[in-house]
């Protein structure tokens, strides 16, 4: 039952920490779109500040994810390929204890990481010099 339930409870968990702080600002933003259409349909000034906020937020969104930086590329590739590393350091490990179906099953699950991080490496590497946008 540990096998079934372990498992299951980790992806719950990984779940809900990247679900619910969209569903919460998902939330809080419809409710300040209710705000403003309310205000609206009685004639009542919109605050200034509301509005801003609103565009704010958008503006902010849309440069973050819009603009890509060597920085970011490098942290990210350290990050993935130490995330492989350990995955190979836990193969070797389950090996001892498992058995080899344990060490080429967790090595090929440090692949995908891995590649993704040699990714971001060459990202890194051909835009280090380029000018922030």
């Amino acid at each position: 039952m540990a096998e079934i339930l372990v498992p299951l409870g980790f992806l719950t968990f990984l779940t809900a920490i990247i679900i619910v702080p969209v569903i919460m600002r998902s939330r809080d933003r419809a409710l300040l779109h209710e705000t403003l259409r309310i205000a609206y349909d009685k004639g009542q000034p919109v605050a200034p500040e509301m509005i801003e906020m609103l565009q704010r937020d958008v503006r902010e969104r849309s440069g973050r994810h819009a603009r890509s930086s060597a920085g970011r590329d490098l942290r990210w590739a350290v990050i993935l390929i130490g995330l492989a590393l350990g995955l190979v350091a836990m193969s070797f490990a389950l090996n001892m204890t498992e058995g080899p179906e344990a060490l080429y099953g967790t090595l090929a699950g440090a692949t995908i990481p891995g590649f993704i991080g040699l990714g971001f490496l060459v990202l890194w590497y051909f835009g280090r010099n380029k000018p922030e946008v």
